[in-house]
């Protein structure tokens, strides 16, 4: 079963984030879903998670196993393979350490990187890859 990358749905970073995964997953491993959509929703409620504050967080759903913040930023990058895998290396530092910079980070997103008016459609070809309540 593929992995379900919930993501704040009108976050700019996020959004380029999300376009970099397509990008890269060439095994077609990652599945997306807004947390404000209903689908991320009752995927978060399913998992015990409140969706208050998670905006702030990437989160990662796979075989009922949670990944967030800086943890899932590395697991993305160690799906993705290839040279991104190098990248991981520094999750060996401190998770507060490395927690800590990515809660900076999406605590100021907005004013660093934009807001969307509304959650970008994704493209017909891509479609397939985003949960909506049609299709789990």
């Amino acid at each position: 079963m593929p992995a379900v990358v919930l993501f704040d749905g009108v976050c700019n970073l996020c959004h380029r984030t999300v376009q970099f995964i397509l990008r890269h997953d060439r095994q077609a491993h990652f599945r997306f879903a807004a947390q404000q959509s209903e689908a991320g929703q009752q995927l978060l409620a399913r998992h015990g998670l409140a969706s208050s504050g998670l905006a702030e967080s990437v989160v990662i759903l796979e075989e009922g196993r949670v990944w967030r913040n800086s943890d899932a930023v590395f697991y993305i990058l160690w799906r993705l393979g290839g040279f991104w895998r190098i990248l991981t290396v520094f999750w060996l530092l401190p998770r507060p350490l490395r927690d800590g910079l990515y809660r900076v980070v999406a605590r100021h997103r907005y004013r660093m990187f934009g807001r969307l008016p509304t959650c970008p459609v994704p493209t017909p070809e891509l479609r397939e890859r985003f949960l909506d309540l049609d299709r789990p």
